[in-house]
């Protein structure tokens, strides 16, 4: 017997209620007794070692002592030891610091157990290094931010729930030490149902020589949150008159693409403005058009629609959910990019527009000195330079061709401007990006976006990740791919009953070319090819017939990529190629970027004695 969605969402809510209560119940007691693992080493969280930690600092160890209530994974079987089966991953980011979890099973109820160390140091210029007290944690706001992704066999990972857990209850416990029952809700348009619930001690290191009274950390919190609520409503007001002073100018920019509030994974409508903000990404890229490359290779995904109908579901992200899912959609990468290009010093904004066939589209734009314009594309690190037609020109004056393939733009904005385009066409190809001219471009005030969006203005502000260092071994990656690749050609030959014989030099020399592939994405500039070009004519005798087909992957999965090369006829015929003295080739480089987004280039090659 099936339910409708409505009967289900509500039996999802009555069952989460009565196991948060269970939840609850367990706190009281006392810590859950650890379950003995099924797939992974079992281990008992609760007595970690607490070791590597400076004894002049303060500490916060949070455990997660396992999950309950993941209804979605009520019938999924115990996957056997050994199985490849779906998995959960907590990722956590506090103050600057950024961890995740072991891959567990999914389950009803999950087998997350783990232990971090956070940091808990103070901001004020030159405190840092001494401990915080209970009145310093107190006035720290900032949540510690829990994301649980779930990454299924063929490696798609999906947002599964994004939470900020307020962690200053420890700061009242007599004992240092806390237990709560954290309960998770969905994302997007089941941002109002119930994920799951985990169990989350906190304890501080060292222990505190004064508590504080549990109503004054409610009253903190409170005051927090009404400061918070004060300002938002405020900037609304300002907001709604500020739209309807746009709309007098004239009547026809209520069509325009002018988007002032985005709304993130937790159906919470917050500021465009608060999605960009200057990132710095240390020694981890080297310039401007390196992070573009680096935003490109995060896969592009549009949130899912319920129920079909072909419309657009829009959500916008917190940067350590897109970060941590790995994917999302244009405005997560068009973001990104922005803040990324800020940091390395530009001027850069968000473009809202449409593209082709008025499909909504969100990029970049960096203005230089001299008033030039550029236009990054976030998801493939294209670059156009704008040139606007002049409308008043005689009509058989020259005007520049467009080359991008942007039609509208409504408004741009950056972490702290925002300007909708008042211009009488809102066609890029028209469209002067003249900014300090008000007849043209309306801008908000940036002291009230500054009240709402400026870092630490309101408490509902997600606190800004650090981007992490790539753990992938590119050299390991490219040599473990290279034999799946090679296993797979040889299968499929060998179901065509045909001999195949590699050629070990070929294989190597192709590396060349893929690395000149790779720099020419990163730096628009092409090197290397005549060398690659003089090395192969060397290695291919005279009389033989030399086959190249190089390919770009996103992803390190084999299979998937065997199978879209042999939807290429060209390719098809490197792979299957018959003929007298035939040698194959094949060469995968793997090229790791930051949070582990990969550039995969795979090339294959033949030669053979050509016979007229």
């Amino acid at each position: 017997m099936s339910l409708p969605p409505e009967k289900t969402s509500e039996l999802k809510h009555i069952i989460h209620s009565h196991l948060l209560k269970e939840a609850a119940t367990d706190v009281e007691k006392g810590f859950p007794t650890p379950k003995p693992a099924t797939h992974f080493v079992d281990k008992d969280v609760s007595q970690l070692k607490k070791s590597s930690i400076d004894p002049s600092r303060r500490y916060l160890y949070l455990q997660v002592l396992g999950g309950k209530a993941f209804l979605e994974h009520l019938q999924d079987p115990k996957p056997l030891p050994g199985q490849v089966c779906s998995t959960f991953t907590l990722y956590l980011h506090f103050r600057n610091q950024r961890y995740r979890s072991k891959p567990v099973p999914c389950a009803c109820e999950p087998d997350l157990k783990e232990g971090f160390f956070l940091e808990v140091h103070k901001d004020a210029a030159g405190e840092a290094g001494k401990m915080a007290d209970s009145t310093a944690m107190l006035s720290m706001c900032d949540p510690v931010h829990f994301v649980l992704i779930k990454t299924d066999t063929s490696s798609e990972t999906t947002l599964v729930s994004s939470y900020f857990l307020d962690w200053r209850t420890v700061l009242s416990s007599p004992s240092g030490k806390t237990c709560i029952a954290v309960e998770l809700m969905g994302v997007g348009s089941e941002c109002n149902v119930p994920a799951g619930v985990l169990t989350v001690s906190l304890e501080l290191y060292p222990l505190l020589l004064q508590t504080l009274n549990s109503d004054v950390i409610s009253t903190q919190q409170s005051l927090e949150r009404q400061r918070t609520t004060e300002k938002e409503k405020l900037f609304l007001v300002y907001a709604k008159q500020w739209w309807r002073e746009f709309l007098d100018i004239r009547p026809s920019h209520q069509s325009k693409m002018v988007k002032i509030f985005g709304q993130d994974e937790n159906g919470i409508n917050r500021p465009v403005c608060s999605y960009v903000c200057v990132l710095r990404a240390g020694r981890l890229l080297e310039s401007p058009r390196q992070a573009a490359r680096f935003v490109s290779l995060l896969a592009y995904d549009k949130a899912p629609v319920v129920g079909g109908g072909g419309g657009k579901q829009e959500q916008w992200c917190t940067l350590m959910a897109f970060l941590c899912r790995g994917k999302g959609d244009c405005e997560d990468h068009a973001t990104l990019l922005c803040s990324l290009l800020l940091g390395f010093g530009l001027d850069a904004y968000v473009c809202v527009g449409t593209k082709a066939k008025g499909v909504p589209h969100a990029w970049v734009l960096t203005q230089g000195n001299d008033g030039s314009i550029t236009f990054w594309e976030s998801l493939t690190a294209h670059r156009y330079l704008h040139r606007p037609i002049d409308p008043d020109a005689p009509p058989l004056a020259p005007q520049p061709k467009s080359s991008s393939p942007y039609r509208t733009v409504g408004c741009v904005f950056n972490h702290q401007t925002f300007l909708a385009n008042c211009q009488p066409s809102d066609a890029v190809e028209l469209c002067v990006f003249d900014f300090q001219n008000q007849s043209r471009w309306k801008a908000m005030s940036e002291e009230a976006l500054k009240t709402v969006c400026a870092p630490g203005s309101t408490t509902s502000l997600p606190p800004l990740p650090p981007l992490t260092a790539p753990t992938l071994d590119p050299t390991a990656a490219s040599n473990q791919l290279e034999l799946e690749m090679r296993h797979l050609v040889y299968e499929h030959r060998k179901d065509l009953a045909l001999e195949t014989v590699w050629d070990d030099h070929l294989s190597y020399l192709l590396s060349s070319a893929l690395s000149a592939y790779e720099l020419e994405r990163c730096t628009g500039v092409s090197c290397g090819n005549e060398e690659f070009q003089d090395a192969v004519r060397r290695a291919v005798p005279d009389g033989h017939t030399f086959k190249g087909f190089p390919i770009h992957f996103l992803h390190r999965n084999t299979r998937r990529a065997f199978a879209t090369c042999l939807r290429s006829s060209f390719c098809e015929e490197i792979v299957c190629c018959r003929g007298d003295h035939v040698r194959l080739a094949v060469r995968v480089r793997v090229f790791v970027y930051p949070e582990n987004a990969c550039a995969v280039w795979l090339m294959f090659a033949c030669k053979y004695r050509s016979v007229l």
